[in-house]
């Protein structure tokens, strides 16, 4: 999110009553990293055919289910292909991810192929990730007030959780404004610029951290995305305004957008226990802190699309192409005994997650 969650109270006393987290590792593995290491060593190589097939089929079922929905006069079809959008536009829109861990020189054109087609179109071109994300890789950022990507949920009030998913669900119209409003009216005051690079330009949760403004390659890119992405946000204001499409369009793409971002929100609750109180944590602990849900459960392709799932394996193996995570996890498996930490970060699904979120939150952050 950018930043629309700043406003929350960040109170993360925990309480002795909360749901107990695996014990403090405080030492890394070495066994588990170095069998990390050695079983994927041919794995390392993203595929372009994958990638490529994958974000194109998820594009087009999404955009197919939006026009659908915006067209037809039944309530049921619009609905269903509404759901049906609102799961393959996610899924396209989870690429963003991979955008940060692709070396340059590979996939060539996927990056600049992305934002066309999904980035800039729904208002969360790849600027708004790279430069952040990495940062959350960082083993002396993890987890810590550096961390842009973490808060200590699982510690924090009850309330944060379903201000947490609400401040997602209005998140289409929080970037309408910040691209249509705030980016062009920032080109003539540098403490408004100063403010939108800090506050309103990441896909970030940590209310306390400020981004820096990017340099080099990165600042290109962002000029270019930002710049599309204002013009575009601007013709859908000025779309809407002046009912050049049917009023259905309208809140079917906004209603599919916001669903996007509920549906992300929603993943970003259990891809982590959100336990860690600020200190800096070992490669080991911050696997532990991550999530897995491995098969057999099929519906986390859905919700944790694009090598989401495997969310702890991809902590420790960060280079790894999403369709290289499913067989680096079968091999760890195998490899390593029953005992091993490895398996201490797979859990069995969604609302397993959510609910022990829930109880961590109530217990801890209640007081």
């Amino acid at each position: 999110m950018i930043a629309i969650f700043e406003t929350l109270t960040l109170d993360t006393g925990p309480d002795e009553d909360a749901v107990a987290a695996p014990a403090k590792v405080r030492r890394d593995d070495k066994a588990m990293l170095r069998a990390a290491a050695a079983v994927t060593r041919d794995l390392n190589v993203p595929s372009a055919r994958i990638y490529w097939t994958d974000f194109l089929t998820s594009a087009a079922i999404g955009y197919g289910g939006l026009l659908l929905a915006a067209v037809t006069p039944d309530t049921l079809i619009m609905l269903a292909a509404g759901m049906v959008s609102i799961l393959a536009l996610f899924r396209a829109g989870s690429f963003i991810h991979e955008l940060t861990h692709i070396k340059k020189g590979e996939l060539g054109g996927f990056k600049l192929g992305w934002n066309l087609i999904v980035g800039v179109p729904l208002l969360i071109p790849s600027f708004l990730y790279e430069g952040i994300h990495n940062l959350h890789h960082a083993k002396i950022r993890y987890g810590t007030i550096e961390d842009p990507e973490y808060l200590p949920l699982a510690l924090m009030k009850p309330w944060t959780l379903p201000l947490f998913l609400l401040a997602a669900a209005l998140a289409p119209l929080a970037l309408l404004l910040r691209f249509a409003v705030l980016a062009p009216l920032s080109l003539l005051s540098v403490p408004l610029r100063k403010l939108v690079v800090e506050r309103y330009s990441g896909l970030q949760i940590n209310p306390h951290f400020r981004r820096k403004p990017a340099e080099g390659e990165l600042a290109r890119q962002w000029r270019w995305q930002e710049t599309a992405a204002s013009l575009w946000a601007i013709a859908v204001i000025v779309i809407v305004v002046s009912a050049v499409v049917p009023l259905q369009a309208v809140l079917a793409f906004l209603g599919i957008t916001s669903g996007t971002m509920l549906l992300n929100q929603t993943r970003t609750l259990v891809a982590h226990l959100w336990e860690n109180e600020g200190e800096p944590l070992s490669v080991t602990e911050q696997f532990l802190d991550s999530v897995n849900v491995p098969p057999p459960g099929p519906s986390a392709e859905l919700w944790a699309p694009v090598g989401l799932r495997y969310h702890a394996l991809h902590h420790l193996l960060p280079g790894l192409p999403y369709h290289a995570l499913p067989t680096a996890h079968r091999r760890l498996k195998d490899k390593l005994g029953e005992d091993s930490v490895y398996h201490g970060a797979n859990y069995g699904g969604l609302f397993t997650l959510v609910g022990r979120l829930a109880v961590n939150s109530w217990r801890g952050g209640k007081s």
